[in-house]
């Protein structure tokens, strides 16, 4: 019966330890520039279960998106920036910078892309890989 509890009180403690939210403040922060027709980096490396914040930055005169639907849906993001993206997408206007914190989904590989007219096609592309 001792070794029940005992077990129950570790599986208890370890499912709280989980259910807290990230610390944001201690987040990596990477930066990424939208540019036409690139995202810079093109490549973004990030690693499962690490809080990051997004630092999107559109340094275009026109609008870009960075749509990475697969790994917002994989990812957890930050209860306040949800609304930010729509069908897996960041919209950003000229000039403007969008943070998004989230914690790195499992690992694997997952496609990016600006989904405006064409922006793809004149590569405007790139991945976002977890280790």
């Amino acid at each position: 019966m001792r070794y029940l509890l005992l077990a129950l009180t570790l599986l208890a403690l370890a499912s709280s330890a989980r259910a807290q939210p990230p610390d944001w403040g201690t987040a990596h922060q990477i930066d990424v520039h939208l540019t036409n027709f690139h995202f810079t980096p093109d490549r973004l490396e990030m690693r499962h279960g690490e809080a990051y914040r997004l630092h999107l930055i559109n340094d275009a005169s026109g609008g870009h998106n960075f749509d990475a639907s697969q790994f917002f849906a994989a990812a957890q993001i930050a209860p306040s920036d949800q609304a930010k993206i729509r069908k897996g997408s960041v919209e950003l206007k000229g000039g403007e910078t969008v943070d998004i914190r989230l914690v790195a989904p499992a690992a694997g590989t997952y496609k990016l892309h600006c989904s405006h007219f064409l922006h793809s096609s004149f590569g405007m592309t790139g991945e976002i890989a977890v280790q």
